[in-house]
C-alpha cells in the first residue's frame, strides 16, 4: 500500500487548506484512512479518520467543527478540508492506512502504512 499526501502550504491564521491523500495498492475492502499530524517536539497525534465500508468519520477534539474528512473512491483519494486554521495547527500532516475498521479513537499505533507527509504552516 502506498500513500502520497499533497496540499500542505504556508497560510495565515483564519485561512483554509485542503490536503489530499492518494492511496494505491490496497486489496482489502474494509479499511480506514486516517490523518495525523506531528508538530516539532511533539508526538504524532490523530486528527481524523474515515472508514471505507460505511463512510463513518471521527475527529479529534482540537479540530472538530473546523476540519472535514471526505473520500472520492473513484480517485482513491481522501481529503482533509481544514478551515479556520490556527498557528497551533502547524505540523507535518500524514495520512495512514489500516486494514479493517478502526472503531475507537485514532492511534498511530493502529495504522499499517504511512505516507511521507506534507507540511502545513500557519502564521499568526
Amino acid at each position: 500500500v502506498q500513500l502520497v499526501e499533497s496540499g500542505g502550504d504556508l497560510v495565515q491564521a483564519g485561512g483554509s487548506l485542503r490536503l489530499s491523500c492518494v492511496v494505491s495498492g490496497f486489496t482489502f475492502r474494509d479499511y480506514t484512512i486516517g490523518w495525523f499530524r506531528q508538530a516539532p517536539g511533539k508526538e504524532r497525534e490523530g486528527v481524523s479518520r474515515i472508514s471505507s465500508n460505511d463512510g463513518r468519520t471521527y475527529y479529534a477534539d482540537p479540530v472538530k467543527g473546523r476540519f472535514t474528512i471526505s473520500s472520492d473512491n473513484a480517485k482513491n483519494t481522501v481529503y482533509l478540508q481544514m478551515n479556520s486554521l490556527q498557528p497551533e495547527d502547524t505540523a507535518v500532516y500524514y495520512c495512514a492506512y489500516a486494514s479493517g475498521t478502526v472503531i475507537e479513537g485514532l492511534s498511530p499505533h493502529g495504522m499499517d502504512y504511512w505516507g511521507g507527509g506534507t507540511r502545513v504552516t500557519v502564521s499568526s
